[in-house]
């Protein structure tokens, strides 16, 4: 019996990775029906103290949505809401996935010295729990640094993609003299990697996280 094509939802936090995670689950979950989530001012009321407490609520109403669309599985692809993933798949009842998870999977594999960039302090923080929480399960303790580069978000915020892959690439290369491996936090941030040559492994987590994505599948 052949296979049904599964339906996938991505929930995006930012327009700009509606493209790229479609690419990616073309390439690895082919003939899959994928249902695009947005909310861009999720980021934004993340730091906000009279808004962030309407973020999980708005997230678990998307999960639903997906849920009533008939969605197979969901994959949120901004890290600034990993750990809502759980909460949202309890109240959904359908797999939620976080697009980070293999990233640090990985990460924890690759060294003892993690450096975690990331261009919004609203990532950093859960990025790093998600780390730590993995390398828990792994039995590893490693030492993981962290750096919010400066004026990164600004830029690309304005559409200026060059300054921020610069910006990016710059901290990579600072990382990467310190470091066993880096994690880029941000799906939005791989682009940047692919500007620099450096002697550690840098982590992106759009392919891995899909990758995970098309695993639960069973493709």
């Amino acid at each position: 019996m052949t296979q049904a094509a599964p339906r996938i939802a991505f929930l995006h936090t930012g327009a700009v990775n509606i493209a790229p995670f479609g690419a990616l689950a073309t390439e690895l979950i082919p003939g899959a029906t994928v249902v695009n989530y947005l909310d861009d001012r999720i980021v934004a009321d993340l730091g906000d103290d009279e808004r962030s407490a309407s973020v999980p609520e708005r997230v678990d109403d998307l999960v639903r949505a997906a849920a009533a669309g008939g969605a197979d599985a969901v994959l949120f692809t901004c890290s600034s809401i990993s750990e809502l993933a759980a909460p949202a798949a309890a109240a959904a009842g359908l797999p939620v996935l976080r697009v980070d998870e293999a990233m640090a999977d990985a990460a924890v594999r690759a060294g003892r010295r993690i450096r975690v960039l990331a261009t919004l302090p609203t990532t950093c923080r859960p990025t790093l729990g998600l780390l730590h929480e993995r390398a828990a399960l792994a039995g590893v303790e490693p030492e993981v640094t962290s750096e919010v580069i400066e004026g990164a978000f600004a830029a690309v915020a304005g559409g200026d993609r060059a300054t921020h892959d610069s910006l990016v690439a710059a901290a990579i290369e600072r990382g990467a003299a310190e470091a066993d491996v880096i994690v880029l936090a941000q799906a939005s941030m791989a682009s940047a990697a692919e500007a620099v040559s450096v002697g550690v492994p840098v982590l992106t987590s759009p392919r891995l996280g899909v990758e995970r994505l098309a695993e639960s599948l069973g493709r």
